[in-house]
């Protein structure tokens, strides 16, 4: 887990479309909330330029980060963020407070491994399929892992890596395989190419067929 994201914000009392517009506006800062735990839900702002600078980190998304509110510090995740429908800037973050002793659900993201040296690829024509790009987990907050790691070199033309293939963290539980087998959903295969030469062949045989007759 990294500790690494500190978020300076500021509590607010003024609430509403025109406050938060305001703020955005004259003092280049977004609104947000924190709730969850055992304290109430606290409307806060936040900096948008240092907003904008941690939501270039991959990790930021999925990772324990540290909110300084008026100079107390609260562990908590990022839950939702609205952002401009055309620029793409921050409008309005959500963030839900964590402690230690305490269970909490993250998608994180998945990062595959040797692609340029899976057998099915390169030495068996096939092409690489990734079904997923994150999954969600379930552990407490010091457990988890900024991503998972998905091997590919091994994989050999019409194999396929399952949720349950994955290697992960000690304490680390995959939400969906809680639910079940039938949820051990394919992450990464192999195939071969669709529509290759051989289909071409047999597509154009019953036309010669029809015009000798």
């Amino acid at each position: 887990m990294s500790n690494d994201f500190v978020l300076h914000a500021e509590g607010r009392n003024d609430i509403g479309k025109g406050a938060s517009r305001r703020l955005r506006r004259l003092e280049a800062r977004i609104p947000g909330i924190v709730y969850g735990g055992n304290a109430e839900p606290q409307m806060i702002t936040l900096e948008l330029r240092e907003m904008v600078k941690a939501l270039e980190s991959e990790s930021f998304y999925s990772q324990i980060l540290t909110l300084e509110i008026d100079g107390k510090a609260e562990k908590a995740v990022l839950r939702d963020l609205q952002r401009h429908p055309s620029k793409g800037t921050p409008l309005h973050a959500d963030f839900m407070r964590v402690d230690s002793a305490h269970k909490i659900t993250m998608s994180i993201p998945l990062h595959i491994l040797n692609e340029e040296k899976c057998v099915g690829v390169k030495q068996q024509g096939g092409l690489l399929y990734q079904n997923a790009s994150e999954v969600e987990v379930s552990c407490l907050p010091q457990d988890l892992p900024q991503f998972l790691e998905v091997d590919v070199a091994a994989l050999e033309l019409d194999q396929v890596i399952h949720l349950s293939d994955l290697k992960l963290p000690e304490n680390v539980e995959l939400v969906a395989l809680i639910q079940g087998e039938g949820h051990d959903l394919p992450v990464v295969s192999v195939q071969a190419p669709r529509g290759g030469a051989g289909d071409e062949d047999e597509d154009d045989t019953p036309d010669e067929e029809s015009s000798e007759s």
